[in-house]
């Protein structure tokens, strides 16, 4: 399965003359998924963040969180640059180089594995439910026992959007590309259990998204 790279978006520009973008929605909302995810975060190890955009959020991570030791993975090079230009700004020494990962792709979790935390923000609505189930069953072989998996995004909710802009937003994917769209809530919970996940949180979020937490067996 090949990942989608994101598909392009007017909101996303360059931020000055160098390689960094600036995504309106990730400044938006990097101080409220930053504050949930350092309550639920380990307090030390490794963390991965899969899909980092233009890394606005994973340097908000990486500041809050300075006993992990973050690793952003991006599929686009030219979003790659953009992390590793936010990261050199920002000088944080817990904040690794980008690296490329096709997260939808079979076998990266145990090449990438022992991780205190990973973290996925609104991807999963941007790729088909097969490529879905394998990011979430690879994200899961990639914990460490009892590391966290948190999963940021918008869902649907017994097959529904939840506001008129989710639904459009949701039929314009589907449009673009009738294998993607929003996923339901309850069956990407199903998914994390698959995995061998233990569910331990489903945090209602601004705008409503949700934040979902689970965690591998110690």
């Amino acid at each position: 399965m090949e990942q989608r790279p994101p598909p392009p978006t007017a909101s996303i520009a360059h931020a000055g003359d160098g390689a960094k973008l600036h995504a309106p929605s990730a400044e938006r909302n990097a101080a409220a998924i930053t504050e949930a995810l350092a309550s639920i975060a380990p307090a030390t190890g490794r963390a991965l963040e899969i899909a980092s955009g233009t890394g606005q959020h994973i340097v908000s991570f990486a500041r809050a969180m300075p006993g992990l030791d973050w690793q952003p993975t991006e599929i686009d090079p030219a979003r790659r640059a953009s992390i590793n230009a936010w990261a050199a700004e920002a000088g944080l020494p817990n904040l690794h180089a980008a690296m490329p990962l096709n997260a939808t792709q079979a076998g990266w979790g145990a090449e990438h594995g022992n991780r205190a935390l990973i973290v996925l923000i609104n991807l999963l609505h941007l790729i088909s439910t097969p490529e879905a189930q394998t990011l979430v069953q690879e994200g899961a072989d990639a914990l460490a026992p009892g590391g966290r998996f948190a999963l940021y995004g918008p869902f649907l909710r017994s097959g529904e959007a939840t506001s008129e802009g989710d639904a459009r937003f949701h039929a314009s994917l589907i449009a673009q590309d009738p294998a993607i769209g929003y996923k339901d809530l309850e069956e990407v919970q199903h998914w994390l259990r698959d995995a061998g996940l233990i569910l331990i949180e489903s945090r209602a979020m601004p705008a409503n998204n949700v934040l979902l937490i689970a965690e591998r067996s110690a």
